[in-house]
């Protein structure tokens, strides 16, 4: 199939409408339909055919909200049933927020589509009790002793290195949920994705945004991707249109990096890439204890040709060089 011509769609016939899967959540939604409408613009054959339908599906990772992700098995199961689902045919393909996925795919499906990024960065957001942070040292202006409130052991890693004396609690939810559990005052502050908020129209003038250097983002953080079954070649091609190459390239260095350090949901990872102006890709990786009393950050360059191969290197490195029970 020839994607040279906008209006392309597969040479042979099938079924419509194809039947995308998707999470319920506000952000996963406003996601799939985002990914959708560039779909059609791509090409607009299929917007006149209303040839999508959107399949609704709640996981396992939207069910249980009383427990930690690393008790429960971790971000794969934010994508479980909606694999399952693509795997036996209720959906043609899915969209995730490619942090989400676990690592190694499922067999019989793969990442065909990767989405431009939007800001990877997290953001510290206070409680009506503070005042607004300083975009200089955003964690100053959190009292000694303030309660945190976060799921995220990357994000509480981090936080704990610079300030042990915080106090983090277990925040779980959509976005909306933790913003109100914000207002509630059940916690001081919190931190949140920056791409999210924007997304959903929700950053404000309280949120700070915290330098990628920082506090490293997750891998694949700011990215949506697309997956499909791994013998349906005719949309793996039809999505190959609308990838992003630099998205491509910058999140197969953090899942290259993720695969190589090939840590436990319990292991705080970060890993951020970037293309330079120069046109070379800047990695950085972070391993780190839950508490924050070890932590170790590096980066290195290379050129985005060799994305995967630089992301490899980079998590063993990390893992050499880190204590072996991290990764136990």
């Amino acid at each position: 199939m020839s994607l040279a011509h906008p209006a392309a769609v597969p040479k042979h016939r099938r079924s419509l409408p194809l039947r995308v899967g998707t999470r319920a959540s506000p952000l996963a939604l406003w996601q799939t339909r985002d990914f959708l409408d560039r779909v059609t613009r791509f090409c607009p054959v299929l917007r006149d055919a209303k040839a999508f339908e959107e399949h609704q599906l709640i996981t396992s990772g939207d069910r249980i909200q009383d427990r930690a992700l690393a008790e429960i098995g971790g971000k794969g199961l934010f994508a479980k049933e909606i694999h399952e689902a693509l795997l036996d045919g209720r959906v043609d393909f899915a969209v995730h927020s490619l942090k989400d996925l676990e690592t190694e795919m499922p067999s019989g499906i793969v990442l065909a589509c990767t989405l431009k990024r939007e800001d990877a960065r997290d953001v510290l957001l206070p409680g009506p009790a503070l005042a607004a942070a300083d975009p200089g040292d955003p964690f100053a202006m959190l009292p000694h002793g303030a309660v945190i409130g976060t799921s995220s052991v990357r994000r509480q890693s981090q936080l704990l290195h610079r300030r042990p004396d915080l106090n983090v609690v277990m925040f779980r939810g959509n976005v909306q949920t933790r913003l109100r559990k914000l207002a509630e005052g059940e916690a001081a502050a919190t931190l949140l994705a920056l791409a999210g908020l924007r997304r959903l129209g929700l950053e404000h003038a309280g949120s700070v945004p915290i330098d990628a250097e920082v506090m490293v983002p997750a891998a694949g953080q700011g990215i949506v991707g697309v997956t499909v079954r791994a013998d349906d070649t005719e949309l793996h091609e039809l999505l190959s249109g609308i990838e992003d190459p630099e998205a491509r390239a910058v999140s197969s260095a953090e899942r290259a990096l993720l695969a190589a350090l090939d840590g436990s949901c319990r292991t705080p990872i970060g890993g951020h890439a970037r293309v330079l102006a120069d046109g070379r890709l800047r990695l950085t990786g972070l391993v780190a204890r839950a508490d924050g009393s070890f932590l170790l950050r590096r980066s290195e360059e290379g050129s985005a040709k060799d994305a995967i191969r630089l992301g490899s290197e980079l998590g063993h490195a990390l893992r050499r060089d880190s204590p072996a029970d991290l990764f136990a």
